[in-house]
């Protein structure tokens, strides 16, 4: 084991997944000389020189595009979006080329591609620098989506992303980079894609939740067992395509309460599917209504420090309140 943050867990991993397989190739926006906005790939440049560390033109369809025709040529590139903000115009590319890729030639061609995009807010990044796009992706059919929030599941996410024979949109919170710290195995560690692990085990209610929420669920979970003597379960899911609903559904019948806890607005969130697949599949098992937290519906993630925080609404102690009723309910 080593102790390492997020950030690191995912540069190291990527450095040693493009030192055993030349068949890797990272292209992206000053991915290459700059070694990335937030440095994962500094220094890459100069050990596995330009025809695998490419900086590319600021066209974001232009990344995807081309990393699709490498995948379909024997080659595994990892495509970085500088921020997940910009990722739209990438969008048909993504979800028409990438992810129907198998289906529409009738299994014979596969495209082996990540597409690593650093997400989410409350790092005062404003409109452009914030969003949460996990729920646009996730709809899709064909493309996987994963979100780690721990520099274990970081490392054994993205090896097995790299992996992939299908595409993988891996998102990074951008706060759990520095902030979250944690024990990496040492070795080839690999997560398996659609596996919900426990963060918290506990008896009296369910928290489904990813990405940073995570950190804040347990929080407000700890501090719940201490002051009221409830033992709050907190799943994190890791993945939202494919989804371990399985997983998500024996916590919830054995503590009979649950709540979904994501960043994203509220409103078609990728919490909103959690929630009613529970509702359809274990209503009778729920001895309170299910709860649902997500940020407020508004257009983007403000600047102001006052706005921002309302946007970041499940906080610690929002959780906290929200846990403490449903535990009375």
């Amino acid at each position: 084991m080593t102790e390492t943050n997020l950030v690191t867990a995912i540069r190291e991993t990527l450095h040693s997944e493009m030192a055993a397989d030349d068949r890797l190739v990272l292209l992206g926006e000053d991915v290459g000389a700059r070694g990335g906005v937030f440095k994962v790939s500094q220094g890459f440049l100069d050990e596995f020189g330009d025809q695998r560390v490419i900086d590319t033109p600021l066209a974001e369809s232009g990344i995807v595009g081309v990393a699709i025709g490498m995948a379909m040529h024997g080659m595994l590139p990892i495509a970085e979006i500088e921020f997940a903000d910009f990722i739209h115009p990438a969008f048909d590319q993504i979800v028409s080329e990438a992810a129907r890729m198998r289906y529409r030639t009738n299994n014979d061609w596969t495209c082996p591609l990540v597409i690593r995009a650093p997400c989410g807010g409350g790092i005062h990044g404003a409109l452009y620098h914030s969003q949460s796009i996990e729920a646009f992706y996730a709809h899709i059919p064909g493309l996987k989506v994963v979100m780690p929030s721990t520099p274990a599941d970081a490392a054994g996410l993205l090896r097995a992303s790299i992996r992939d024979p299908d595409p993988v949109l891996f998102l990074e919170h951008k706060r759990c980079y520095r902030a979250i710290t944690g024990e990496v195995p040492a070795g080839d560690h690999v997560e398996r894609i659609g596996a919900a692990v426990v963060a918290r085990p506990g008896t009296d209610l369910t928290v489904v939740t990813y990405g940073y929420e995570r950190h804040r669920c347990v929080e407000a979970a700890d501090r719940l067992a201490t002051e009221e003597r409830v033992e709050a379960e907190v799943v994190d899911v890791r993945s939202l395509a494919p989804l371990d609903m399985a997983a998500v559904l024996a916590s919830v019948r054995k503590t009979s309460r649950a709540m979904v806890v994501y960043e994203d607005n509220r409103t078609y969130g990728a919490g909103a599917e959690i929630a009613s697949t529970i509702a359809e599949e274990a209503m009778f098992d729920l001895d309170a209504p299910l709860v649902r937290i997500g940020g407020p519906d508004i257009p983007a993630m403000p600047y102001a420090t006052a706005l921002e925080h309302f946007y970041t609404e499940p906080t610690p102690d929002h959780i906290y309140r929200a846990m403490h009723e449903l535990a009375r309910f």
